[in-house]
C-alpha cells in the first residue's frame, strides 16, 4: 500500500467514506467515550489521548498494547468453564470494546470460531431468554407492523448502514423455532462478515422479525421475551416481510440485505420476490449453493468427472439442498451449453417421503418442483430410500442436508463407490452431531478414494464447505459496488474466485476448499470478481471504481475494517456526523442498557 501505517491517510483512497487509514473523528470524552464499543481502547488508550479525551481518573495508570489486552482476555476467556459460558464472555467484550473482542478471535480463529458461531451459537440462541442480559438489535414484531418505519430509523442516517441480517428465527442452525432468540443469529452472521471481510461492524443492523414461535417449549416458558402466540402466516406475514423490506429501502436505500434462516416454505419464496427488486441474498439458499459448487469443481479437477456426464444426488431437499442443486444446474448448464431444464436432469433429489416424484406434487414446495422426476422414469424401480437411489442412479456426487446423523450409511457408501472411482460425498449438515456420516469412515469405506468435504470443521485433509468462505466477501462486494441487484451472474464471478482459491488446484494441499484462517484474502478476491461483474452488468451504483486489478484490490483492502486501535480525533460536536458522536448501528454508546 502506499502508506506506511493506519495512523496516515492513505494516499490514494484515504478519501473514501469506508477509508479505515488516518485517524477517526470523534466528539465523545470521558465515560461516554469509554461506553461507546467502536471507539473504546480501554487501558490502550495513549497518555496523550487520555488528556485529550478526559479519561485520567477513569482508566488505570498503566498503559498497554492491544496485545497485552489480547494476553489478558484470553485468560479471561480460557477460564470459562464451558462453551457457552466462553460464548456468553464473548457477547460481553463485545459489548465492551469491538477492536479487542475482534483481534481475540483472529488470533485464535480455529479455537474461537466453533463458539463464536456454530454449533455453540445455536446453544446460545436456544436459551437466549435465559441468558438475555442486554438488548443488542432491532426487534420488530407482527403484531406491531404498523410501527416499522419508525423502528427502522433509530439506527442511523440513510448512509450509516451498508448491511442489514435479518431473520424470522423459524429454521435455526438445524434447532428449528427458536422465535425471537434469532436475533443472535443475525448478530453472529454480522460478526462473521467483519471477521472474514472487513464489514464496518458499526455500520450494521442485525433484525428479528418476531412472528410468533411454533416452539411450545418457548410458549410456556415465563422468561420467553419474545411474542407469546403461534407463529403467523399467509397474507399478514406477507405484508410485514413487504412493510421491512420497504422500510429499510426507504430509510437505508443502498444497503445490502442478507436473510437469514427463514423457514422452508418461506426462505425460497422470499428471496425469489424480492431478488428482482433489491441487493439481497439467503445464505441457507445461495451461500451454501455456492460453497459447495466451489468443492464440486476442484473436486472434478481432480476425479476428471466431466459436466456433461456428471450425475448428482441430493439428500435432503429443503432450502439449502435446493439451493445447493440450483447452483450446481446454473454450472452445469454453464459448462455444457444445456439448457437449465436439461441440466435438471442430471440432478436427483431425494427428502424424507424418498426421491422427489410428480405425482406427489401437492406435498413439494415451489423450489423442489423442478427437481421431481416423472412417476413414469421409477415405475417398477425402488425409490422410498437413499440406498435404491443409489442403486439405481450411480452418482459421481452425492451431498448431505438432511440433518439426519449417520444417514450415509456403509452399504449406501460402498454402494456408490462400485461405480464410480472417485466418490465425491459432501455430507453438510450442522453441527456436527447431524452429520450424515464420519469423513474417516468414508475413507475407509472407499480405501482412500473418496474426495470429501463436510459442513462442520474435521481434521485434514477433509475440506469444511464453510459458508464463511463465501458469503462475507459476496457481501463485501455487494457493499462497496453498491450494485443494484445480486444477480445469479455475480454469484458466477464469486464461485470461480472460490474455487481457484482451492489447495487442491493451487498445488498447496488436498484440501476443496481453502481454510478459513485464509478467508480475509479470499474475500479480496471474491469481493474483485463480483464488483467487476457488477461494473461490467451495469449493476454498481459507487463512483470512481477502479479498472486496474492492482488498484481495485488496493481500494477493497482501503475499505476493510481491521482490529486495530486508530487514532482518534476530537472534533466539536456541531460538526460530528452520527458516527463520530457513537449514535449509529447497534455499537453504539449512546443507546440506553435494558436490564
Amino acid at each position: 500500500m502506499s502508506f506506511d501505517s493506519k495512523q496516515q491517510k492513505n494516499e490514494k483512497f484515504g478519501h473514501l467514506r469506508l477509508s479505515t487509514s488516518g485517524p477517526q473523528s470523534t466528539s465523545l470524552t470521558g465515560n461516554a467515550l469509554l461506553r461507546t464499543p467502536y471507539f473504546n481502547k480501554g487501558s490502550a488508550f495513549t497518555k496523550e489521548e487520555r488528556d485529550t479525551f478526559k479519561l485520567h481518573g477513569l482508566l488505570p495508570t498503566n498503559v498497554q498494547t492491544l496485545d497485552e489486552q489480547v494476553t489478558r482476555a484470553y485468560a479471561q476467556y480460557s477460564s470459562r468453564p464451558n462453551d457457552l459460558a466462553k460464548n456468553t464472555f464473548m457477547t460481553s467484550l463485545k459489548e465492551q470494546n469491538e477492536v479487542l473482542y475482534y483481534k481475540l478471535i483472529l488470533d485464535h480463529l480455529k479455537e474461537m470460531f466453533p463458539v463464536i458461531y456454530t454449533p455453540t451459537e445455536g446453544e446460545a440462541i436456544a436459551d437466549y431468554s435465559k441468558i438475555w442480559r442486554r438488548s443488542e438489535g432491532c426487534f420488530l414484531n407482527i403484531d406491531d407492523a404498523d410501527r416499522v418505519d419508525d423502528d427502522i430509523k433509530q439506527w442511523g442516517n440513510p448512509e450509516d448502514i451498508d448491511l442489514i441480517v435479518v431473520s424470522d428465527g423459524q429454521q435455526i442452525l438445524g434447532i428449528g423455532d427458536q422465535g425471537v432468540g434469532a436475533i443472535l443469529i443475525s448478530i453472529a452472521k454480522l460478526v462473521i462478515y467483519t471477521l472474514c471481510a472487513g464489514i464496518h461492524p458499526f455500520r450494521t443492523l442485525p433484525v428479528v422479525l418476531d412472528c410468533g414461535t411454533d416452539n411450545k417449549g418457548l410458549l410456556d416458558d415465563d422468561l420467553y421475551l419474545g411474542l407469546r402466540k403461534e407463529r403467523v402466516y399467509g397474507e399478514e406475514y406477507d405484508k410485514f416481510i413487504d412493510k421491512f423490506v420497504s422500510a429499510c429501502r426507504k430509510r437505508y436505500p443502498r444497503a445490502y440485505i442478507h436473510f437469514e434462516d427463514f423457514g422452508l416454505t418461506n426462505a425460497r419464496r422470499i428471496l425469489d420476490k424480492y431478488t428482482p427488486q433489491i441487493a439481497c441474498f439467503n445464505d441457507d439458499v445461495q451461500g451454501t449453493g455456492c460453497v459447495t459448487l466451489a468443492a464440486v469443481m476442484a473436486a472434478f479437477k481432480v476425479s476428471d468427472t466431466k459436466w456433461d456426464e456428471a450425475r448428482f444426488v441430493m439428500f435432503g431437499s429443503g432450502s439449502a439442498g435446493t439451493g445447493i442443486a440450483d447452483q450446481i444446474k446454473d454450472a452445469i448448464a454453464h459448462n455444457t451449453g444445456k439448457s437449465r431444464e436439461e441440466a435438471g436432469h442430471q440432478i436427483w433429489c431425494v427428502d424424507k417421503p424418498g426421491l422427489l416424484l410428480r405425482g406427489r406434487k401437492d406435498q413439494l414446495t415451489p423450489a423442489q418442483v423442478p427437481y421431481a422426476r416423472e412417476d413414469k422414469e421409477w415405475e417398477g424401480k425402488e425409490y422410498g430410500d437413499l440406498l435404491s437411489v443409489v442403486k439405481e442412479v450411480k452418482p459421481h456426487v452425492m451431498i448431505g442436508t438432511s440433518t439426519r446423523p449417520g444417514a450415509f450409511s456403509e452399504d449406501i457408501v460402498r454402494e456408490m463407490a462400485k461405480h464410480v472411482e472417485r466418490p465425491i460425498i459432501l455430507p453438510l449438515s450442522n453441527p456436527t452431531r447431524l452429520h450424515e456420516a464420519q469423513p474417516q469412515d468414508l475413507y475407509d469405506w472407499t480405501d482412500g478414494k473418496a474426495l470429501v468435504a463436510t459442513g462442520s470443521p474435521f481434521p485434514p485433509p477433509t475440506a469444511e464447505c464453510n459458508n464463511s468462505v463465501t458469503f462475507p466477501g459476496i457481501g463485501l462486494g455487494a457493499v462497496l459496488s453498491r450494485t443494484r441487484l445480486m444477480t445469479p451472474a455475480l454469484l458466477v464471478a464469486a464461485v470461480q474466485a472460490l474455487a481457484s482459491a482451492a489447495p487442491v488446484i493451487k498445488g498447496s494441499g488436498a484440501g476443496l476448499l481453502p481454510d478459513v484462517e485464509d478467508v480475509r484474502e479470499i474475500s479480496v478476491q471474491i469481493a474483485k470478481n463480483v464488483i467487476k461483474k457488477a461494473v461490467e452488468d451495469d449493476l454498481a451504483q459507487q463512483k470512481d471504481i477502479p479498472t486496474d486489478d492492482a488498484d481495485l484490490e488496493e481500494w477493497i483492502r482501503e475499505q476493510m475494517w481491521s482490529a486495530e486501535y486508530r487514532p482518534l480525533k476530537l472534533v466539536e460536536e456541531h460538526k460530528a456526523d452520527a458516527h463520530a458522536r457513537g449514535e449509529v448501528g447497534t455499537g453504539s454508546g449512546q443507546r440506553e442498557a435494558n436490564f
